[in-house]
């Protein structure tokens, strides 16, 4: 079974929609992904919007 890579912008993605008030299930049924890849995302990737944010910008 071949193994997705998210870069960090789209993991940020993926978590502003289980932070906007997305079920959890509907959030990860979307991505491909299961709901305990969405918790370890979330807790290692906390903070983590308003630097990619900024890198975004940087770089267009």
């Amino acid at each position: 079974m071949k193994r997705n890579t998210f870069t960090e912008t789209q993991i940020v993605k993926i978590l502003k929609d289980l932070d906007s008030g997305k079920q959890a299930n509907d959030v990860a049924r979307e991505n491909g992904v299961s709901k305990a890849t969405l918790y370890n995302w979330r807790k290692k990737y906390s903070g983590m919007g308003a630097s990619v944010n900024i890198s975004e910008k940087l770089t267009t």
